[in-house]
């Protein structure tokens, strides 16, 4: 039950009265436009996210080191009830 190519010429044919050929190229135009605007802000996103990147990374060793030296171990405390201990 797919269209064949009369159908979709009709259709064209269609969309072309409604709109005028000004119009679909100004469609297009625009969609043009926003794929082209989308694209520029995904790179513009990805150059200011892998920068810092590094950074946090950094900053996140470095906590980890000193939270490692800061640690004193403490014994576990006991978790046998009275009857467990006789």
């Amino acid at each position: 039950m797919g269209l064949s190519v009369w159908q979709l010429l009709i259709i064209a044919l269609v969309v072309l009265v409604l709109f005028g050929r000004g119009r679909i190229s100004e469609m297009m135009g625009d969609f043009g436009k926003g794929i082209s605007s989308f694209k520029k802000g995904m790179s513009e996103e990805e150059a200011k996210s892998s920068k810092p990147a590094g950074q946090i990374e950094g900053q996140a060793k470095e906590t980890r080191s000193d939270a490692e030296q800061k640690a004193d171990p403490q014994p576990a405390p006991r978790t046998d009830t009275p009857d467990q201990r006789r």
